[in-house]
């Protein structure tokens, strides 16, 4: 059922490391749509407050009672998650609302990458061998049964955090000892080995409507991402390759969306493409993170941003005028770091400002 956005109420999750709140506030109020803030406290501070409703988010049963007692007096159409922190939270939320939603078992297999892996396998998607480990397990014995080159990541972590590539087993048990102290002190306890992916990455943002996907931008990323690590830097679109690889690239990504059972809402989904085709690295239940979503303005005036498409959609708003990206190219930089170590400051802003082309840093 659709609502207009002058009588809407949202409820916006938001994590305590978030860059997300302020584009998704700034398309609400755009739109006229009161947003309620669903943020993460601790369990003797959960209340609530004007705009804001305190949550535990490492309870979901919990929140689910909370945000049921609230919308007695502060009826809710539309849950959002701003984050991966914040997805398996939406979902258990908008189920036992009966709001548009994906299910908690898809938000699930979207956030574990060794489910994800899994589930592209059975659908058939190209996929490398894989395999779950745990941290206690002999990084020498782990080693000498991997096959090189691979890769050795996290299972729930995302942008490429913790992501690393070894050549052979020396540098297996060096890269398996930074990781695991990674996720020791995360509290996590395995991690994933698989084999490594040559080729052109991609990421690709869409939204899905009863599991058909639309696609919104898909973004180039011309630096060589060959490791040993994976940092995150250049973003351009519209992709720069042909139309009939970007084709396969769309239809991979919404095989992989059923794949793990996501049907609506935001997809944010990374691929690599080599001579053997399209191959899914990972795929994810929410928008592009950071402030990458700066660079993806659509409609013909270029007026509307990815976060209010997003809203639109959950509040069943039209969509078909706005939604085509506008026509010219943009990307973002996420600036590299070169080693460890402490920011003290930084310098050239103004002359980077002073550059064509450049809109915001």
């Amino acid at each position: 059922m659709s609502q207009s956005g002058s009588s809407a109420r949202l409820l916006l999750l938001v994590s305590t490391h978030t860059y997300r709140s302020e584009a998704f506030l700034t398309a609400a109020e755009k739109l006229g749509v009161e947003v309620v803030l669903g943020v993460d406290v601790p369990p003797a501070h959960v209340g609530t407050a004007t705009g804001r409703l305190g949550l535990d988010f490492r309870d979901p049963a919990r929140c689910v009672r909370r945000v049921r007692d609230y919308i007695h007096e502060h009826p809710l159409h539309a849950i959002l998650a701003t984050d991966d922190v914040t997805v398996i939270l939406a979902a258990h939320l908008n189920a036992a609302l009966g709001l548009r939603h994906n299910s908690v078992e898809s938000a699930e297999a979207a956030h574990d990458k060794r489910q994800m892996r899994q589930a592209f396998a059975n659908a058939g998607l190209p996929s490398p061998w894989f395999k779950t480990f745990s941290i206690d397990e002999s990084p020498t014995r782990v080693a000498a049964q991997a096959t090189y080159p691979c890769v050795l990541k996290p299972t729930c972590l995302s942008g490429s955090r913790g992501v690393m590539r070894a050549n052979d087993p020396a540098e297996f048990v060096a890269r398996w000892a930074r990781l695991t102290m990674l996720l020791t002190k995360l509290g996590l306890t395995e991690l994933l080995v698989e084999g490594y992916l040559p080729g052109a990455e991609f990421a690709l943002e869409g939204l899905l409507d009863r599991g058909r996907l639309q696609v919104l931008a898909l973004f180039d990323k011309p630096d060589p991402l060959e490791g040993p690590f994976f940092e995150e830097t250049l973003y351009v679109t519209p992709s720069r390759f042909p139309t009939e690889i970007q084709t396969q690239i769309a239809a991979c990504a919404e095989t992989a969306a059923r794949a793990v059972g996501l049907r609506e809402g935001p997809v944010h989904a990374e691929m690599r493409v080599n001579a053997e085709g399209v191959w899914m690295l990972e795929i994810a239940g929410r928008s592009i993170g950071g402030l990458c979503s700066q660079t993806l303005r659509f409609a013909q005036s270029a007026e509307v941003s990815l976060e209010e498409l997003i809203i639109r959609q959950a509040l069943g708003l039209e969509l078909e005028p706005v939604w085509c990206r506008e026509a010219r190219a943009g990307g973002v930089m996420m600036i590299p770091i070169p080693g460890a170590g402490t920011l003290m400051g930084f310098s050239g802003l103004e002359e980077a400002r002073a550059m064509p082309g450049i809109e915001s840093q």
